[in-house]
């Protein structure tokens, strides 16, 4: 049984609240995660407050089993490293770590997503004469092709969720519809502030809508028209216990809230 069936639940709450808890769930125990900064490092540390002690959270910058007491502001916040397990340099966390095959889960963010799971750190337009110019891949790109499962967590609107992304700076499924095997197949989730998906054939479906989303909103804000699941569902409103670590232990001052 679900220890956390029988909490109750709040009504008062923000979506990235919502969105936090729920990216909390897609962890697993025991998990290595390559983590980012923002909201999945609150989901990654709410995870191991809630159902996952085991959690091994790995920070690009090279803190290897981080517990940090405070939200990092930046992946070189001197917080990671206290308690880590080891400090490593960034060129070794790759190398060693994602190229490895060491990482079950990776957290990606990007200005724009795809029906196929393609995210855009990159350009918005033309690439040699972008609208908007984008910090780039980071590690993005190899996270999406190393890491076992990749879960996307993005606010939706039509603009973030074009039919196809301006550039492709992560790979995602194929636009054929196939599902590549092993490692680096495209994302398995994806997380926004109205609904969350899955992936069917290589392409995104609509699996649960946030409490308060209608269907026609999810519709409005996305660059395509998109399939549903067979059964789509009202996604998990957050645990009173889950809202009061993330308000009250890994957030207190609204910092990613």
């Amino acid at each position: 049984m679900n220890p956390m069936a029988h909490d109750q639940r709040s009504p008062d709450y923000t979506r990235r609240e919502l969105m936090a808890c729920q990216a909390a769930r897609q962890l697993t125990d025991g998990e290595v995660v390559f983590v980012g900064i923002g909201l999945p490092n609150l989901a990654c540390n709410l995870a191991r407050r809630r159902h996952a002690p085991g959690l091994v959270l790995i920070y690009e910058s090279g803190a290897v089993g981080s517990v940090p007491q405070r939200p990092p502001v930046s992946i070189g916040d001197p917080q990671l490293v206290r308690g880590a397990l080891s400090v490593c340099s960034m060129a070794e966390v790759f190398y060693s770590y994602l190229h490895g095959g060491r990482i079950d889960v990776g957290f990606l963010q990007g200005a724009q997503i795809d029906r196929y799971g393609n995210l855009n750190t990159t350009v918005i337009g033309d690439y040699a004469q972008p609208t908007v110019r984008l910090p780039g891949s980071g590690g993005a790109c190899e996270i999406a092709l190393h890491a076992r499962r990749v879960v996307v967590i993005a606010p939706q609107s039509r603009r973030s969720f074009p039919e196809r992304v301006d550039f492709v700076t992560s790979p995602g499924h194929t636009p054929e519809g196939g599902d590549r095997s092993g490692a680096g197949a495209g994302p398995v989730a994806v997380i926004t502030d109205l609904a969350c998906y899955g992936f069917d054939r290589g392409e995104m479906i609509l699996t649960s809508l946030h409490p308060g989303v209608t269907l026609e909103e999810v519709r409005d804000n996305i660059g395509w028209e998109v399939r549903q699941a067979p059964e789509v569902g009202a996604t998990e409103a957050p645990a009173a216990e889950e809202l009061r670590l993330l308000r009250e232990e890994l957030d207190p001052e609204g910092l990613f809230l």
